[in-house]
């Protein structure tokens, strides 16, 4: 059975989505703080962290930055806050998803599921590789390999992109190609979480981030992986 923590300092919102996740079949542990979310994520290591951001005493910005020094488990934001840079900052801190309150706690079960099957799907087939550039990406392991460095701490979403992106060096992807390769589903979500995404990615393989040899942004358009690529960059 996956597990999931559920933080969330409001007790409706914890009995609802917890509920909803244990009928469709995960165990949940709750906390309504930061600091006791963080040390059930060391102590359960759940599958899944479900995350509030305005949590009291400690933000959800800052659990999510302690919980990528730790995991690269997947993270989905609850958020009241609908300005958008407050959802970029979450997902450029290695956020997967986000949803914005008041929601749907179906649609929440809806993108859990979503988000396990993605993970679950890569270990199908347990010896895909894919060579590109001079990376090496073991689908199944979720590893990635650079010039003999292991990559090993991209998000789920993140490698889903790079792997998305990998299989078909200079095809050229929108951005809402992206977003469905990430979901599968027409969930509500904004273009510009791409963008965050690929802004991780960079800063995680890329040798020099600001002048990308890998993921090349098409302006106008989206990105694509360089078919072009040679080591004498």
């Amino acid at each position: 059975m996956k597990t999931i923590l559920v933080v969330d300092d409001e007790p409706k919102i914890t009995r609802l989505v917890r509920d909803y996740l244990e009928r469709a079949g995960y165990g949940v542990h709750v906390a309504s703080d930061g600091s006791s979310a963080l040390s059930q994520a060391r102590a359960e290591k759940p599958d899944m962290v479900i995350l509030d951001l305005g949590l009291p005493h400690m933000d959800g910005l800052d659990v999510t930055r302690e919980l990528r020094k730790m995991s690269n488990v997947p993270i989905i934001m609850l958020t009241a806050r609908s300005e958008e840079s407050d959802k970029l900052i979450g997902l450029e801190l290695g956020a997967d998803d986000y949803m914005t309150k008041p929601f749907s706690p179906r649609e929440l079960v809806a993108r859990v599921r979503v988000a396990f099957r993605r993970i679950d799907a890569w270990s199908v087939n347990e010896t895909e590789i894919i060579r590109a550039a001079d990376l090496i990406l073991d689908v199944p392991r979720m590893r990635v390999m650079a010039q003999d460095r292991e990559i090993d701490e991209l998000t789920p979403s993140e490698f889903t992109l790079l792997v998305t992106l990998a299989r078909y060096p200079g095809r050229i992807f929108t951005r809402a190609h992206l977003l469905d390769a990430l979901h599968g589903v027409a969930f509500e979500s904004y273009e510009r979480a791409i963008d965050a995404h690929i802004k991780n990615i960079r800063q995680k393989i890329e040798p020099n981030p600001p002048q990308p040899r890998y993921i090349l942004t098409v302006y106008g358009v989206g990105y694509k992986f360089s078919d072009t690529w040679s080591g004498t960059h």
